[in-house]
């Protein structure tokens, strides 16, 4: 069994800032969602294996808030080719997760995070910024996650979160 935990980046600066988007910053707003969503992960007692995020600055933010809100201390590579990735190049970041990973959260940008939860599971879902989405895999290896579809186990906004 393989559990693939995606998330969306939480909200950034908005781009007329003059930075180049892949620089650009998390709001205030983008901070809190983090943060909430980081305390859901703890109380749902995630026991992630791998972090893979983009190593866009928001990606990075994000990751860095969710792990420190969940009190996780987890390995987290962060990979350029994430940011900007369609679904098919983010299924192959998922394939070659190593075989010893039971659990992974994988943390980028839409519209690629919508397209890949649609590919892997048959449902489209809006991925709002920093909205999170559990998928289990009933396979033995993540390349089999290419053939195989996933259930959604579940799917959380932060404003859902914040208002519970």
């Amino acid at each position: 069994m393989k559990t693939l935990v995606l998330l969306r980046h939480a909200k950034a600066e908005n781009g007329s800032t003059g930075l180049p988007d892949f620089d650009r910053a998390l709001n205030d707003r983008g901070r809190k969602e983090a943060q909430t969503v980081g305390s859901f992960i703890r109380k749902q007692d995630l026991g992630l294996d791998l972090v893979l995020s983009s190593s866009a600055k928001r990606a990075r933010e994000t990751t860095e808030l969710i792990l420190t809100s969940a009190s996780l201390a987890v390995e987290v590579r962060y990979d350029k080719g994430i940011y900007e990735a369609g679904p098919l190049r983010l299924l192959d970041v998922v394939s070659q997760i190593e075989e010893e990973c039971s659990a992974v959260l994988l943390v980028g940008h839409n519209p690629g995070m919508e397209e890949l939860l649609q590919l892997l599971t048959d449902r489209a879902e809006h991925m709002a910024t920093g909205t999170l989405a559990k998928m289990d895999f009933n396979v033995p290896t993540w390349s089999k996650v290419t053939q195989e579809k996933g259930s959604l186990d579940w799917i959380v906004k932060p404003k859902k979160l914040a208002a519970d």
